[in-house]
């Protein structure tokens, strides 16, 4: 191997290393978003989202074949054993297409999270790390006390 083809090689191995740090870091993540735009909460009432009901909503866009939306699912299910203002919304990606596109949902989980009075506090794309999770839920939906 000449010096051009260890120098090519090396700079494709760098940008691989950083384009997989990028995804990384962004992987599950909430991100904050400045409140949901009237269509977006229009979007998800059309999907029978009511988050007037309830202190905090998640809306998980899922696939039946994806299995970090089967433990994000779980995990959403445990905390709302123990967060009774926690609701959780369910919405299969694959039957909801006009949704997806609406909410520019590209890859599955994707969660949004609604505050009572339907502004969008954030989202999160990739299975949500479980402590921001769980803060995000503890901040918005308190813990039921012991009984």
């Amino acid at each position: 191997m000449d010096a051009t083809g260890a120098a090519v090689l090396g700079a494709a191995l760098v940008l691989a290393a950083v384009a997989a740090w990028w995804l990384r870091t962004r992987s599950g993540a909430v991100r904050t978003t400045g409140g949901a735009a009237v269509q977006e909460l229009d979007v998800l009432r059309g999907l029978g989202v009511r988050p007037e009901d309830a202190d905090l909503t998640v809306v998980q866009f899922a696939t039946a074949f994806c299995a970090p939306c089967r433990a994000t699912k779980a995990r959403l299910t445990q905390l709302q054993t123990r967060h009774p203002g926690l609701a959780a919304v369910h919405v299969d990606a694959e039957s909801e297409l006009e949704a997806v596109r609406a909410l520019d949902v590209r890859r599955t989980p994707t969660l949004f999270y609604l505050d009572r009075s339907g502004a969008l506090l954030g989202r999160s794309s990739g299975a949500p790390r479980p402590d921001e999770l769980a803060a995000l839920v503890a901040a918005h939906a308190p813990a039921q006390g012991p009984a």
